[in-house]
């Protein structure tokens, strides 16, 4: 088995996993919020400005027309376009902050855990927040921003969003 048949056969096997537990679902805001109620109370009068002018695409905006994250490709790179384009001023620049999230690698579907050389994570971590003991055990240590990026990254799909603090 070549080292491409591997991770895809890995990544297939994760995403069925994955699929299985949709209804624990986590919510992540943009980072730009201060009173959370509001989404619920102000986005509904919004034409999703925030959603089209995010420069990664990652804006969705839900059922309940509220916007939430995406990273299941791309991370946030905090450009602050969402905040800029709100008219409804749910989303502000003066109220940036991380994302609220927290991102944990599992040890038990990383490859790299399972003695399987993998940088995935690291390369696309803008903020060097991923610390690996020798060439194996990625940790995801306190420089986190919660950007998102190592997670639709993963060929594993290895790397989890446990609860939204």
């Amino acid at each position: 088995m070549e080292r491409r048949e591997l991770f895809s056969f890995l990544s297939s096997s994760a995403k069925e996993a994955v699929r299985e537990n949709e209804n624990d679902e986590v919510v992540i805001r943009p980072p730009y919020y201060n009173d959370l109620d509001a989404f619920a109370t102000e986005c509904q009068k919004c034409e999703a400005q925030c959603a089209s002018l995010c420069q990664e695409q990652i804006i969705i905006i839900g059922e309940d027309k509220t916007p939430y994250l995406d990273f299941s490709k791309r991370g946030c790179t905090y450009c602050d376009e969402c905040a800029i384009a709100c008219p409804s001023d749910v989303l502000l620049v003066e109220n940036k902050s991380k994302i609220y999230a927290d991102i944990v690698i599992n040890k038990n579907k990383c490859l790299s855990w399972q003695g399987v050389m993998c940088f995935s994570c690291k390369d696309p971590c803008l903020e060097d927040a991923i610390d690996f003991k020798a060439m194996f055990m990625p940790q995801i240590n306190d420089k986190c921003t919660s950007c998102g990026f190592c997670i639709g990254r993963c060929p594993a799909e290895a790397i989890d969003i446990l609860k939204v603090s």
